[in-house]
């Protein structure tokens, strides 16, 4: 099963399955000499974990970060950094009436159509479990970007039809990780529980959106053609479980304005270049402009369902599918460091393509 890497200096190839023995990782391409913060790393994975709340499944799992190879002495040595985190609480047999069910919206029926068999338990690889990889890498790759001034900060701005009003410039960062939605503010975080509360009785789930704001990014990242920046930005995030939809800057509302209200104005400002506004999100011609990039992430509703839905076994039969297992309402908070992580993951991997393109740099020490 190829598919299983990311990214291109750097680059993350994960390994596991939901209810393996574990989950885990090579990130290549890490520089040396760069400072490791392991409680830092592993508070990452607490903030994506499951049992946080009533909201997500309630699998106990401590997710606690075991490091292999390529640290020493509290500093990545260049080496390719292997780590994993052990599965503990898988139910297994959970799953085993869905052995030959095909699931409405997962990946039962494509995945055994395309390789002729399938892990039904927990949905395998296509599991969310997956990304606990991509938290560690990308954690790794945020204390790379801390040393070039970078910080990626995302937070939940909508669940179901409840969404938070203003614009990021106006939001209180330091709040987020205070609501259990991970919405920082709390009239609306207290509207999300409400909605929560009542999707839940009805056996229901909910979707969302999860906005990210990076601050600090150098211009000049990003290649213009096929590796735009925010083309890869948007492919890293359109990898993500249950993400439906990438907006980046203004978006689609872009489509309907005209020229000369979606143009960013260059003006001096304390001596540099910069823009009147920002519509571009950070980025044009595929370049980072040192502007904040900020863009928006859609998640669907949670597929499954804890309530009973028609659909069809392997040989075609109509069955009712039991609403049983242990599974989320909404999957949008837990998503915050992922999406966190995928976008530190694309950056990361751009700066370090970008010193490589700058012959000022490459022979910097010589």
């Amino acid at each position: 099963m190829p598919g299983n890497s990311f990214g291109k200096f750097l680059q993350l190839v994960s390994f596991g399955e939901s209810h393996g023995k574990a989950i885990g990782g090579v990130i290549d391409g890490f520089p040396a000499g760069v400072s490791i913060d392991l409680n830092f790393v592993q508070k990452e994975l607490e903030r994506r974990r499951p049992g946080q709340s009533k909201w997500v499944t309630p699998r106990q799992e401590a997710d606690r970060l075991e490091v292999l190879s390529g640290i020493f002495e509290g500093k990545s040595t260049g080496t390719p950094i292997g780590f994993l985190v052990w599965n503990k609480d898988q139910h297994s047999m959970d799953y085993s009436h869905l052995k030959k069910a095909y699931r409405p919206s997962h990946a039962d029926f494509t995945y055994e159509k395309k390789y002729g068999f399938r892990d039904y338990r927990g949905g395998g690889r296509s599991s969310a479990r997956e990304t606990i990889s991509r938290v560690v890498a990308g954690a790794f790759a945020k204390l790379l970007l801390k040393e070039a001034g970078v910080k990626i900060e995302a937070y939940v701005n909508s669940i179901g039809e409840v969404t938070l009003p203003g614009n990021y410039e106006t939001i209180d960062f330091s709040k987020i990780e205070e609501s259990p939605m991970r919405c920082p503010d709390k009239e609306t975080t207290d509207k999300m529980l409400r909605l929560l509360e009542k999707t839940a009785k009805e056996g229901d789930t909910l979707g969302g959106t999860i906005f990210c704001v990076v601050r600090g990014v150098p211009v000049g990242l990003g290649e213009p053609v096929f590796d735009k920046l925010h083309a890869d930005l948007g492919k890293a995030m359109l990898s993500i479980n249950a993400v439906k939809g990438f907006e980046i800057g203004s978006g689609f509302s872009a489509a309907g304005m005209k020229g000369s209200e979606h143009n960013d104005l260059f003006v001096k400002q304390n001596d540099r270049l910069t823009t009147q506004t920002n519509r571009s999100g950070g980025i044009q011609g595929g370049i980072s402009n040192g502007n904040d990039i900020f863009f928006k992430v859609a998640f669907k509703p949670i597929a499954t369902l804890m309530k009973d839905q028609t659909t069809v076994d392997a040989e075609g039969n109509e069955i009712v599918l039991e609403g049983k297992g242990r599974h989320d309402v909404t999957v949008v908070p837990r998503a915050v460091p992922i999406v966190e992580a995928m976008a530190a993951l694309v950056l990361a991997d751009h700066l370090l393509r970008n010193r490589l393109s700058d012959i000022k740099s490459i022979f910097h020490d010589f």
